[in-house]
């Protein structure tokens, strides 16, 4: 290995916003892959509009106030924040372009083959007409507020992501003063996407009209005796990261209250307005927004295409949605368990959504139930509504159990539903603490303390995703559950910390953020470079979803030039370039985007023959290592590890949904090597672990 060589030069690098556009991309790839299921692209297509949404709102938000206040600090790969914005901006207009033509060249089409139509306003019919005038008078008219625009009618406040149109009129008023323009805005509650009864409009059974289509063709009506010149929407989006001081404030959800309201009002970032708006009516619109010509994005159709989700929900074809299936269970689980007598037999690993979600909760409840559990301890980062693991922590504290929660208020875009989460947790009796100031608990950790006999006795749950039932159809993640005292003491050791925020020496088995789990993956990749070296054969295998952390760059650098052959299957942001002659050319990266988000964060390092296999919470990010309360445990049972590995194998083998990076920063589609069939993992392990897929 040259120690020579600079591992810190920016050519060694991509650009993490780049990286995060360029997944959003493969996203896209999914909307336009015929192989898919027809709803289900339409559905890809809305995953990505809120994905564009949330770089938008975080990511080039926080990169427009570094430009802004003239930040030269440059990203690993050299560039500056201006330059980050150049290329992003580009980048995101080109994304954004190519996803409406799908749309409308593609997708609409193809829907309109199977009889699922969006009617444009060309080609409504009498009856369509008719019964639309009415929808509109009866449910739009009582709830749309014109506002004219002149000294005494300011330009109103405009809700971050909200559809609103601006009208050009012409004529004067009530009052008799020449009109200009006029902002109305659609109150969120209306549906986006309007479906036309067939038995009135003599239409099909899934013919659907845009909102934005029904207003601009009875817009008028709300402004008689004016003339409507010209008619379209908009929406803002505004930068949607909050801002907490958590070293001055005394309650930290009190803060996070006051600051949640400002979420909605914050700097704009972007601007979307239909493709035919006029250019000086765009200019006015940038210029209230204070954005310039590159924050405007002209769309072809719909400014916010997730809310076409509602036409997956309201159209029952089978037919053009995934196969659907049951979750499999773990041969030592059955419908009863007794969990506690299980695990203390043997731990139980589980691969959602392959595997049910179900033994999670059914451990909670359990808990809850048994008379001889005497304390619940858990983590909850973002759980959903109606969340039945929280249901039996109530139950629990309602019993007079111990209970104790660490609610993660600062969950991103789930504050609020966290704080009625905290607030309800309270008022049951359970104790709840709010993390630690300046690190956010992201760990996925469960403890259940037991009286058996004349002694207490500890079992865990140690998860890689959210306590999120719905999520677990959707993710993959892992889960284990255990009675290993020393995991279980360990996770003891992290709530006292969390909770009376005291010291501990090491753990025994976890590896913690923001404590060891840094270094210590450092030190074993140094391990594994070290055994490459001496000839006996270093070997890694990472799952994350994104790694941008440059000292674990660094290290994984070197590790290939000691000849560790390393596999890198990373769903998202990637900065690290493989294949670099000298430097990564035993680096391989993979990206495999397929029905289920890839969640699962796992390291194996092959040690000589000896493996260790660790799942965790943690991606490897600055963030993840150095800001955030994380753990890593380890998977010595040799069934359950051997079932990892095997996992592993089955997305390194995906010749179907893995996308390879190469050196220049760019990704290619996976295909078949010669003769080889499509293999796709997920749906291997659908086939292996699910009941009925």
């Amino acid at each position: 290995m040259d120690e020579a060589v600079d591992l810190k030069q920016p050519e060694l690098y991509s650009n993490r916003l780049v990286s995060l556009l360029e997944f959003n991309r493969r996203v896209l790839e999914q909307a336009k892959d015929p192989s898919v299921p027809l709803l289900e692209r339409l559905k890809f297509l809305c995953i990505l509009s809120t994905n564009m949404d949330e770089f938008f709102e975080i990511r080039l938000a926080g990169i427009k106030q570094k430009a802004e206040l003239g930040s030269v600090q440059t990203e690993p790969d050299g560039r500056s924040p201006q330059e980050v914005l150049r290329a992003t901006g580009s980048l995101a207009h080109e994304i954004v372009h190519e996803q409406y033509r799908v749309l409308n060249e593609q997708l609409i089409p193809a829907l309109a083959e199977q009889s699922i139509r969006f009617v444009r306003r060309q080609q409504w019919t009498a009856r369509q007409r008719a019964w639309l005038r009415e929808y509109f008078e009866n449910q739009l008219l009582p709830v749309l507020s014109p506002l004219g625009l002149d000294p005494a009618h300011p330009f109103p406040k405009v809700l971050n992501k909200s559809l609103n149109f601006i009208v050009s009129l012409e004529g004067k008023d009530a009052f008799g003063r020449n009109s200009g323009y006029a902002i109305v805005q659609a109150p969120r509650a209306l549906p986006r996407v309007i479906r036309l009864p067939a038995e009135e409009t003599g239409g099909g059974p899934h013919d659907f009209v845009f909102l934005s289509s029904i207003i601009h063709t009875f817009v008028e009506d709300l402004f008689p005796g004016m003339t409507v010149r010209g008619c379209y929407q908009f929406r803002v989006t505004r930068n949607g990261d909050l801002f907490v001081d958590e070293e001055e404030i005394d309650d930290l959800m009190r803060a996070l209250e006051g600051e949640l309201p400002q979420r909605r009002y914050g700097q704009a970032v972007r601007l979307e307005v239909a493709a035919n708006c006029p250019d000086d009516m765009a200019d006015f619109l940038l210029a209230e927004f204070e954005l310039g010509r590159e924050d405007l994005y002209q769309v072809d159709g719909p400014v916010n295409l997730n809310r076409l989700m509602a036409v997956y929900d309201m159209v029952d074809r089978t037919d053009l949605k995934y196969p659907s299936f049951t979750p499999g269970l773990p041969p030592a689980l059955s419908s009863g368990s007794d969990l506690f007598k299980v695990m203390r037999e043997r731990d139980i690993l589980l691969h959602h959504p392959f595997q049910s979600f179900l033994p999670v909760i059914d451990f909670v409840r359990q808990a809850a139930q048994d008379p001889n559990v005497l304390a619940i301890k858990q983590t909850l980062y973002r759980t959903g509504p109606d969340s039945a693991i929280v249901d039996n922590l109530v139950q629990a504290a309602q019993a007079g159990k111990e209970v104790t929660v660490i609610v993660e208020l600062r969950a991103r875009f789930d504050e609020q539903e966290n704080i009625s989460l905290a607030n309800r947790l309270q008022e049951a009796g359970a104790h709840v603490v709010y993390g630690v100031v300046g690190y956010k608990t992201h760990a996925k950790l469960v403890l259940v303390t037991r009286r058996e006999g004349s002694r207490l006795s500890n079992y865990v749950h140690l998860g890689t995703g959210n306590y999120h039932a719905r999520t677990a159809r959707l993710y993959t993640d892992y889960g284990l559950l255990t009675a290993d005292r020393q995991i279980t003491e360990d996770v003891r050791r992290i709530f006292l910390q969390l909770t009376s925020l005291g010291r501990f020496k090491d753990l025994h088995r976890l590896l913690q953020a923001p404590f060891t789990l840094h270094e210590s993956t450092i030190a074993r990749i140094e391990r594994e470079a070290e055994h490459a070296a001496a000839g006996h054969g270093g070997r890694i295998i990472a799952k994350v979803n994104s790694l941008t952390e440059p000292r674990t760059i660094q290290a994984l650098y070197r590790a290939s030039m000691a000849g560790a052959e390393v596999d890198l299957i990373v769903r998202g942001m990637c900065v690290l370039r493989p294949g670099i002659p000298g430097i990564s050319e035993n680096i391989r990266v993979r990206s495999i985007i397929g029905r289920f988000l890839e969640h699962t964060r796992v390291y194996y390092f092959g040690n000589a023959g000896s493996p260790e296999v660790f799942c965790a919470s943690a991606d490897w990010m600055d963030r993840n290592f150095l800001r955030r309360v994380e753990t890593a445990f380890p998977v010595d049972d040799p069934e359950a590890r051997a079932r990892i590995v095997h996992d592993l194998e089955a997305y390194l083998r995906d010749n179907r949904q893995a996308w390879l990076l190469d050196r220049h920063g760019q990704y290619t589609r996976a295909e078949p090597p010669g003769d080889e069939p499509p293999y796709s993992a997920q749906q291997a392990l659908l086939e292996e672990l699910a009941q009925d897929a």
